[in-house]
């Protein structure tokens, strides 16, 4: 006897023979773009090609880049070390968003981080100026210097109540949050939320005060249109820096609330040898109750393909 599927299960096969058709050309990218775009977009293959599909299931990058938009991206490369450590996003990743905002029209596309450890050494061993420099040699920087950053108040700040953010962030049409699944000391977890950090000067300062707080403040200014997580490779244990248990998972999830996209990584992976549920996590929980993002992924629409 045939086995009924649920609405998940059906839509979950339906994206993905759609997804099968789009690209061997029976039907058009932009009749796939018209089919009905889920919450979180969940896709398990090679870093690029998933990242481009995860995009595509939301509507592909126009949605959110138009014909002379400046982009900002924001990875994880604050680490001298490579993609096999699991502490900075997957250079491939990186790549393939930066070329999906040129075909979109971007007029600049910035890659931009404020790194925990010396430049030169983040820039060499995290392999993404490399992996970009094809696409523009100049699009990739770390941005140390206190001059390109500007003092921005934060006017629902309960605990970071104003900080200097990147300028070129300020100045920016598009933000794309890219970071990689990994475990952190201090907040639990660092994906979307906590990746936006990278993008503040004064990043020391968040410790001081209460973390998953002033995450949360940092969250009502610095809100990307697209979060992308990288979870090709996820940092199980021993983050932010790691070394620790890497899990090679080879999913990417997409959403244009971070907030969902955050609690379904931590939903989808082990971390520290368990399972969590989003509410465990305490800047989650406090997202979703300050009305920033959800974290009741259970009743989102949510595709998961593999390509």
């Amino acid at each position: 006897m045939a086995k009924l599927i649920n609405r998940r299960k059906f839509i979950k096969y339906q994206a993905a023979g759609l997804l099968c058709l789009a690209s061997s050309g029976i039907i058009r990218p932009g009749w796939l773009m018209a089919q009905p775009m889920p919450d979180i977009a969940v896709v398990k293959g090679s870093p690029g090609t998933a990242a481009r599909a995860a995009v595509e299931l939301l509507g592909g990058m126009s949605r959110f880049v138009k014909k002379g938009s400046r982009v900002i991206i924001k990875p994880n490369m604050s680490f001298p070390v490579g993609p096999e450590r699991a502490s900075n996003t997957h250079p491939e990743v990186v790549k393939e968003l930066a070329v999906m905002c040129r075909q979109a029209g971007a007029s600049r596309v910035s890659i931009l981080d404020n790194p925990l450890a010396p430049q030169e050494l983040c820039l060499e061993k995290s392999g993404i100026a490399d992996s970009c420099r094809p696409v523009d040699d100049k699009m990739v920087h770390m941005v140390t210097n206190s001059s390109q950053y500007k003092e921005t108040d934060i006017p629902k700040g309960q605990s970071l109540t104003k900080t200097d953010i990147m300028k070129d962030v300020l100045n920016a049409d598009v933000i794309i949050a890219a970071p990689v699944a990994k475990s952190h000391s201090g907040a639990g977890v660092s994906l979307c939320m906590k990746g936006m950090m990278g993008l503040i000067y004064d990043r020391m300062i968040m410790h001081r005060l209460d973390l998953h707080t002033g995450i949360v403040d940092l969250a009502t200014v610095l809100k990307p249109d697209l979060a992308l997580i990288d979870a090709t490779r996820v940092l199980s244990t021993g983050g932010p820096g790691g070394p620790g248990k890497v899990l090679k998972m080879d999913t990417i999830i997409a959403s244009t609330d971070m907030v969902a996209a955050d609690a379904y990584a931590v939903s989808a992976f082990e971390w520290y040898g368990k399972q969590y549920k989003p509410s465990q996590v305490k800047h989650i929980r406090e997202a979703h109750n300050r009305g920033i993002g959800r974290m009741d992924i259970e009743n989102l629409d949510i595709k998961t393909i593999t390509v």
